[in-house]
């Protein structure tokens, strides 16, 4: 009993240590600048920082976790300031969630805690914070009083060392200087051919500059009794989405918009249940891409997981989750009508996108 009496600070230290830095890891998983940029977003965004301040307390607040998990194994200033900085920080957390738990309720979302790798409800987090801080307050019982080393040059040097090993993982970008990549529709099944249809070229330009009528119709004259045609007397008014600043005909008619990450296993799914759903009807809305620059060197594996090639524009991580939504997430699907959200599916969850779904949100007449 003795023996574990004198092992016990260390197992305790350990144990809370290892949480401290699984969750700094957990928040650049599965990568520092995707992670963190995410992170950034959906927690510190919606509590009020700005994208200014966002990137650089998102990134000390990480080097700090690293920090302390790392000066809870060693012996300068323990108790004095090392374990109380700690039951300091794990309170604020808890004052933040229970806020974030009775203004929005605590059963659902992740608190970002441990980032993506274990997604936790804010409750789920609380419990887990007065555990820690239990630990924690018993651990500075069992400390001496006088047992702490007292050289405050370790202290400082560990925490400004995890603090810029984080911003060398994930140094700030500038934002919207993310490179546009253009390619043209062309729609092509694998293993079954099906003829492809004209459409224009994704470009950076405003959202009024459209590709020509007349230098279509002269080379396909079906296109202009298609573009010419009066309007279906029951569908939506003309409207303008937030879509057509990249797709110049995104509300021309019935067109779907995916907002995918290129290495996303479930974005890819979502493509080929849209690919194989227009290889059976020729007339099935035109599919639009939005990708997150996270893995974009892997949009050509993307496309043939898809089974076809769609026009596409890249966005940077944090321009993408705002223009996605802060409380969205991947796939996200946007089926429009002339430019009118009709129906909207995002995540993997209760809110996923289903060909069913879809089927009848596609086939249901438009009423006023």
């Amino acid at each position: 009993m003795k023996d574990f009496k004198t092992y016990l600070p260390y197992i305790l230290r350990g144990i809370i240590s290892f949480l401290f830095i699984i969750s700094a890891i957990a928040k650049m998983y599965p990568s520092p600048y995707f992670a963190i940029s995410t992170f950034e977003v959906k927690q510190l965004y919606p509590l009020g920082f700005s994208e200014e301040l966002a990137v650089y307390f998102s990134r000390t607040l990480i080097g700090i976790e690293f920090a302390l998990g790392f000066l809870l194994l060693q012996p300068h200033y323990l108790k004095k300031i090392v374990t109380p900085a700690t039951i300091l920080m794990l309170v604020v957390f808890i004052i933040h969630l229970s806020i974030e738990t009775i203004s929005n309720g605590g059963n659902s979302g992740n608190c970002g805690c441990f980032g993506s790798l274990l997604p936790m409800t804010p409750i789920e987090a609380i419990i887990k914070n007065i555990v820690a801080v239990g630990l924690l307050i018993w651990l500075y019982k069992l400390l001496p009083n006088s047992g702490d080393k007292t050289n405050f040059w370790v202290l400082t040097t560990v925490t400004l060392a995890c603090i810029l090993m984080v911003y060398m993982l994930a140094p700030i970008q500038p934002r919207n200087q993310q490179p546009t990549i253009e390619t043209t529709n062309t729609f092509e099944l694998e293993g079954a051919p099906v003829e492809p249809e004209i459409t224009d070229t994704v470009t950076t330009t405003a959202p009024e500059a459209t590709t020509s009528i007349d230098a279509q119709t002269t080379e396909n004259p079906a296109v202009k009794a298609t573009e010419t045609a009066k309007p279906v007397a029951n569908e939506p008014a003309q409207a303008r989405s937030i879509y057509s600043q990249y797709f110049a005909d995104a509300d021309k008619g019935k067109k779907i918009v995916g907002l995918f990450a290129p290495g996303c296993e479930h974005c890819r799914g979502v493509a080929k249940d849209l690919t194989e759903l227009r290889a059976k009807n020729k007339n099935f809305p035109e599919l639009k891409i939005v990708f997150m620059d996270e893995e974009s060197e892997v949009i050509p594996d993307f496309f043939k997981v898809a089974g076809a090639e769609y026009p596409y524009k890249v966005l940077d991580v944090i321009s993408f989750w705002k223009f996605l939504g802060n409380s969205k997430d991947t796939p996200g699907v946007v089926y429009l009508w002339n430019g009118n959200k009709i129906a909207e599916w995002n995540g993997i969850n209760e809110e996923k996108f289903t060909v069913s779904d879809f089927m009848k949100a596609y086939n249901k007449p438009y009423k006023k």
